[in-house]
């Protein structure tokens, strides 16, 4: 393994670089390390003059390590450990510390990262998760970016990919809805009626298409980028939602329609940079994030059970939206 004695290179510049391959940015690294722009910049120049060579290389989105800056991080790494050890004498450093940063989709990082990471943060107020909600493919470049969460299982290159679980989706309408335009008894008959659902222009994981594949022929009523709108657009009548069960069963005045003919089940897949597990923090983070989506798989699945997936119960809460094959305790709140 490479050591600082291998590296003629200046400890601070070499934290510097650390500081600027967990952001991608000179400006968020510079904040971080409470410098400015200029000297993040000068630090990178000297520290490449040193080695020899690039460490940084322009990426969609910020900055990513050559092989020689990988180098140098691993080495950076050691710098940052030897630093942490000169503690308060007799406290050993908490390791899970500092800023992880994780894109997921809305109801996931809603309904289970945010639990997760509030859970993980109680014994590690040192640890910082910024989360970004998108629905979208995996990237092929994540500079920055510590942690993905799609949909579907990605097709990705220099990166570790995880199957943290499955949900179901389902069709859902509101009893106010189906009071005024009649409940659809078949699957032909939901052409009838307007869809709650993912703008389809914008809509970039094909795994997402059902209702459109599975009903060609229902019109558009409310279309959204965010799940949460799908959500309370059903809820206020605007149209028959395909919308994912764990949060569908929250709310009693959702019933739950055709379970038979559309019961979607999709994976999450959680995509890591080569070099994050090397952080303690980002481990961390990606084992608080398996332990919650499998502590609350049922309500994932659709299925009644007694785990809590939201952090509040809704009123007024019932069993009508429960899929009527699969008998079970109360529905998660």
């Amino acid at each position: 393994m490479c050591t600082i004695a291998d590296m003629n290179a200046n400890p601070d510049d070499l934290l510097v670089l650390l500081a600027v391959s967990r952001s991608a940015k000179f400006t968020t690294a510079a904040q971080a390390l409470g410098l400015n722009h200029t000297t993040v910049s000068r630090r990178i120049a000297a520290l490449e003059k040193a080695l020899g060579g690039r460490v940084l290389a322009r990426a969609t989105g910020g900055w990513e390590l050559t092989d020689l800056g990988t180098q140098a991080v691993r080495v950076a790494e050691q710098v940052e450990a030897a630093v942490s050890a000169l503690g308060p004498a007799g406290k050993a450093p908490d390791p899970i510390t500092g800023v992880v940063r994780m894109t997921a989709t809305d109801g996931f990082s809603a309904y289970i990262a945010a639990p997760a990471v509030a859970r993980l943060r109680r014994d590690h107020p040192g640890l910082s998760v910024e989360v970004v909600t998108m629905t979208r493919r995996a990237l092929q470049q994540r500079s920055g970016l510590d942690i993905e969460v799609v949909v579907g299982e990605p097709q990705v290159h220099r990166a570790e990919a995880i199957r943290l679980g499955e949900y179901m989706l389902g069709m859902y309408a509101s009893r106010s809805y189906l009071a005024e335009n009649g409940k659809p008894a078949s699957v032909a008959e939901l052409s009838e009626h307007p869809l709650v659902y993912f703008v389809d222009s914008m809509l970039q994981v094909d795994d997402l298409d059902a209702p459109r594949r599975l009903v060609p022929a229902m019109r558009e009523g409310l279309t959204s980028t965010n799940v949460f709108v799908h959500v309370e657009a059903t809820r206020a009548g605007a149209g028959i939602g395909f919308l994912p069960c764990f949060m569908g069963d929250l709310h009693g005045d959702l019933v739950r329609l055709l379970p038979a003919d559309f019961a979607e089940l999709l994976p999450y897949w959680m995509v890591l940079r080569p070099d994050s597990m090397r952080r303690p923090a980002v481990a961390a983070v990606v084992q608080a994030l398996r332990d919650q989506t499998a502590a609350h798989r049922e309500a994932l699945l659709g299925r009644a059970g007694t785990s809590s997936i939201a952090p509040h119960r809704p009123p007024n809460l019932t069993s009508s939206a429960r899929e009527p094959r699969r008998r079970g305790p109360k529905p998660p709140s």
